[in-house]
């Protein structure tokens, strides 16, 4: 393991699998050896862009299959991702799995515990994790900037509809894109576990579906509460008439953190208004913006430190029931649902 590369196959070649493809490429301990999709000729498209030199297929049987194959990046429509995700743990490769991994509760506990008895390594595509700005958030939270951390509040607003979107044609619908939460929402949802190092005991939640674009309602806005004792919400509107925003807030008993403003006096006793750091913003949608370079580089030390991921698939089964629970609050007319769900 320690000199040889590992083989990676992408499967489903939509136009996030180009940013995986150019991010697998540039780690020297790694190697694709597969591209392939429902559609022979569209996973050629993505291996001739990039010259790759590797067996082009249309079953992802032979994939999982395939000797050659350590790891398995998983980037198709959102309805396989979760029996793709088990054929892989079941057939002993490591999974990169897109979000949403699942778009039931069921679905999560078999992908949870197929990856579990398996013992394979995981990591669950919540790519804000490896953004720059949040690698300083969750700094500044562990070096008590804010003190006790009591409110914690993360909005995605990305205005989606048919114009634009290559996924539209599965993404809108419940059978195969899910929900709001399911998405696009589950990014804020799994920034507001990753920052307030803490569970969601109970969720409220509504929605509106003003454009109706979607089978589902667009838009929704949740309260959470704690097991802590905190308190947060999450919103994600699909609706947006704006650029995409992704609003963060982080209130303490000592200070304050929004999106990347600071206002700390333990940190900075001087100060007299907002600090601003100067960092790379998860302000873009684009895919070509996003960390996938680190996220990819990190999964790999995993494997070959024989270590698990904060962002494994045992950790984005909390994430999953979380946005469920949001669904089902709201599929029962806004009643308080507890959680765990199982």
């Amino acid at each position: 393991m320690e000199n040889e590369k590992l083989g990676v196959a992408i499967h489903g070649v939509g136009q996030v699998a180009y940013a995986h493809a150019a991010s697998w490429l540039k780690n020297p301990h790694c190697k694709i050896v597969s591209v392939s999709s429902r559609r022979k000729e569209t996973a050629q498209r993505l291996v001739d862009k990039f010259g790759i030199d590797c067996t082009v297929r249309d079953s992802y049987d032979e994939v999982i299959r395939d000797e050659r194959v350590d790891i398995v990046n998983i980037s198709g429509p959102n309805h396989v991702h979760a029996e793709q995700g088990i054929a892989t743990a079941e057939a002993g490769k490591h999974l990169m799995i897109e979000k949403p991994m699942v778009l039931s509760m069921e679905e999560n506990l078999a992908l949870r515990d197929a990856v579990a008895a398996a013992g394979v390594k995981s990591v669950v595509s919540f790519v804000l994790r490896w953004n720059p700005l949040f690698e300083n958030l969750k700094s500044l939270l562990a070096a008590g900037a804010v003190g006790e951390l009591f409110y914690t509040e993360v909005d995605y607003w990305h205005a989606i509809g048919p114009v634009g979107y290559d996924g539209w044609h599965w993404a809108h619908t419940r059978k195969t894109g899910g929900s709001t939460m399911l998405l696009g929402g589950c990014h804020a949802v799994d920034a507001i576990r990753w920052l307030a190092g803490d569970e969601v005991a109970e969720v409220t939640a509504y929605s509106n579906n003003i454009k109706g674009l979607f089978e589902y309602d667009s838009n929704v806005v949740a309260v959470l509460k704690f097991r802590g004792g905190g308190i947060g919400k999450t919103s994600t509107l699909f609706d947006a008439e704006m650029p995409y925003s992704l609003n963060i807030d982080l209130v303490g008993t000592e200070g304050t953190l929004r999106d990347n403003r600071i206002w700390s006096k333990r940190l900075l006793p001087g100060q007299t208004g907002w600090t601003e750091m100067s960092t790379v913003m998860p302000d873009s949608a684009a895919v070509e913006h996003h960390p996938f370079d680190a996220q990819m580089n990190h999964l790999v030390d995993c494997i070959r430190q024989d270590r698990e991921s904060h962002c494994n698939v045992a950790d984005g089964y909390r994430t999953h029931e979380l946005c469920l629970a949001i669904d089902r609050s709201i599929a029962e007319g806004g009643r308080p649902v507890s959680l765990p769900l199982e």
